[in-house]
């Protein structure tokens, strides 16, 4: 089958410039990975060139290797796992964020179903080096679901990140063939509502679009996620990696983007939302939001206002 022609509104430049040299030559240096190249991320020029931050780029960087022992139907990071860990790699991100000069980071990890404890202790003392060695940075963790074990997933909550997130990707119908089936649904939602109930870390997650959903389900699924308490959701399009991966069954049209986020913040009350084509989990547009309201003490509202005009002023 042949692969949908992409609409001119997903049309990307190329990276290029000096901050996206700096921060590629960093990673290499300290022999770290990230999901930005990883996962074939669109906004990767955007965020590396560093063009709505003071600081410059930013970058989401991804733990524990670069092979996943899932195999999702829409993800491009390599099948495998069985790699042990690198014990010097959270003193290595920690080391490389003050190089590149971030105060708001990322983290995110491959899953790795095939370590005992899957790796948590691992993602938690990342967050603990760059916390210990600068407490003013913001640190935003995008987790796997540790296959819901509650122990494994409040090792990150006491590490006391400033932000968890964790994807529940698509539709409740969908997960299959969206996900791996060890992933699911309901597990996912269980995964954030621990952390609503146990903590006062601010939670969020992602919707991707175009892989089938009716409008109704992705309705359905906002709801339950705003009665799982969590507080930032981001909408983005599916874009198929390879003819091998999962196709595009729809491309969004923006306006329908922007509708949806209007019902998300207006309607369901998220405390902020992220919508539009090129939108991903690791996004520059929720990054702002929460750096406003936790480090500069804006209003929520203001906070909105301002991350929506950062993001359009790139455009």
């Amino acid at each position: 089958m042949s692969r949908r022609r992409k609409p001119d509104w997903l049309k990307m430049q190329p990276p290029s410039g000096r901050e996206f040299t700096g921060i590629k030559q960093t990673l290499r240096d300290h022999d770290l990975n990230t999901v930005c190249e990883e996962a074939n991320c669109p906004n990767l020029g955007e965020c590396w060139s560093g063009k709505n931050s003071e600081s410059g780029g930013t970058a989401t960087f991804m733990l524990m290797g670069d092979q996943c022992t899932r195999n999702c139907g829409f993800c491009d990071v390599d099948t495998g796992g069985g790699q042990p860990l690198d014990p010097d790699e959270p003193a290595n991100v920690a080391s490389a964020v003050a190089e590149i000069g971030l105060d708001y980071v990322v983290l995110t990890s491959v899953d790795r179903d095939d370590l005992e404890g899957q790796g948590a202790a691992h993602f938690a003392q990342t967050i603990r080096e760059i916390k210990q060695r600068d407490p003013s940075i913001l640190v935003e963790v995008l987790i796997p679901d540790f296959r819901g074990e509650e122990d494994l997933i409040r090792k990150i909550i006491e590490a006391e990140p400033d932000v968890i997130a964790h994807n529940v990707e698509t539709v409740e119908r969908l997960q299959q063939p969206v996900r791996d089936p060890r992933a699911g649904y309901e597990q996912s939602l269980a995964v954030l509502e621990q952390v609503e109930r146990e903590s006062d870390i601010y939670t969020k997650t992602s919707i991707m679009l175009g892989v089938g959903e009716y409008d109704h389900e992705v309705y359905q699924t906002l709801s339950d996620l705003r009665e799982a308490d969590v507080d930032v959701v981001t909408l983005g399009q599916y874009l198929q990696p390879s003819r091998s991966h999962l196709n595009v069954a729809t491309y969004v049209h923006p306006a329908k983007f922007e509708t949806w986020r209007r019902v998300a913040e207006e309607e369901l009350d998220f405390l902020y939302c992220a919508s539009g084509p090129m939108v991903r989990s690791s996004y520059k547009a929720g990054e702002l939001f929460v750096d406003a309201v936790l480090r500069d003490g804006k209003t929520v509202e203001q906070a909105r206002r301002e991350a929506r005009e950062s993001v359009a002023a790139s455009d």
